[in-house]
């Protein structure tokens, strides 16, 4: 794929998010807090995970090892971000999950597509497409890499905090349900997904590239919509807990 060719599929991948973030203010992803029948036959959640999300560490790694530009430094780092976050995704989080939910299959497959697809748009740019002279050593004193690491970190702490807050809301045994009020979910419902929002706009920042900025694109129109769905959830579920605390959906004091 060339870089016309390529840039053409990100112009349809943006496209796609649009319709992605539309429909979802109507029609809620039936995985999670969210699950539904009416998505079809399901899965167990931890396999369900670690399925839909390492394609993506596997085809960017992929991309990366078969690359003239491996060890140059500042692809070398992008790679390792990049898949520190998909590495805790794939083969962590899923088994630090709680309980025996599961995910429709439906719902999986999607997940699986789209993560390949993005892998191979975030790896072709940085490790064949991205000009020659862009990603030198130079690019580890520029603005848009210190700004873009540094937001990528903070959004991956926030991001791995919210779920373990979530993940403890409850004692062993407990069947009830309780309201995060821990961390970043003092001023968003959805902290977990703001801190995913921050990570990945700290990449398209420090990549400073049309496929970082369709990643984030992407990021927000799945969980901007989810987040909208869950809390209005909570605010039915725990309707006394949310008089006076001002909380918004995912980013905080805005929205």
């Amino acid at each position: 794929m060339d870089l016309a060719q390529f840039n053409f599929f990100l112009l349809i991948m943006t496209i796609m998010a649009l319709v992605v973030f539309v429909s979802l203010f109507f029609v809620e992803a039936g995985y999670g807090k969210l699950i539904s029948k009416k998505w079809g036959p399901a899965i167990n959640n931890k396999v369900a995970w670690v399925m839909m999300e390492c394609p993506v560490f596997l085809v960017v790694a992929y991309l990366w090892f078969m690359s003239d530009r491996k060890f140059e430094i500042v692809p070398l780092i992008m790679f390792l971000l990049f898949e520190l976050h998909y590495f805790q995704r794939s083969f962590i989080f899923p088994f630090l999950l709680n309980g025996e939910s599961k995910m429709p299959i439906a719902i999986m497959l999607m997940g699986v597509f789209f993560n390949i697809a993005n892998g191979y748009i975030q790896g072709r740019w940085i490790f064949y497409l991205a000009p020659e002279d862009m990603y030198t050593t130079s690019w580890l004193t520029s603005w848009q890499f210190i700004l873009g690491t540094s937001i990528f970190i903070i959004g991956l702490i926030i991001n791995w905090n919210s779920d373990h807050v979530i993940r403890n809301l409850r004692a062993p045994g407990d069947v009830n349900h309780y309201l995060p009020q821990k961390g970043m979910y003092k001023y968003v419902t959805s902290a977990n997904y703001f801190g995913e929002i921050l990570e990945w706009g700290g990449f398209a920042i420090l990549t400073w590239s049309a496929a970082g900025a369709v990643f984030l694109w992407w990021t927000c129109a799945n969980l901007v919509p989810r987040a909208n769905s869950i809390y209005k959830k909570y605010k039915v579920e725990f309707e006394e807990e949310f008089n006076g605390k001002h909380l918004k959906r995912v980013f905080p004091f805005v929205y």
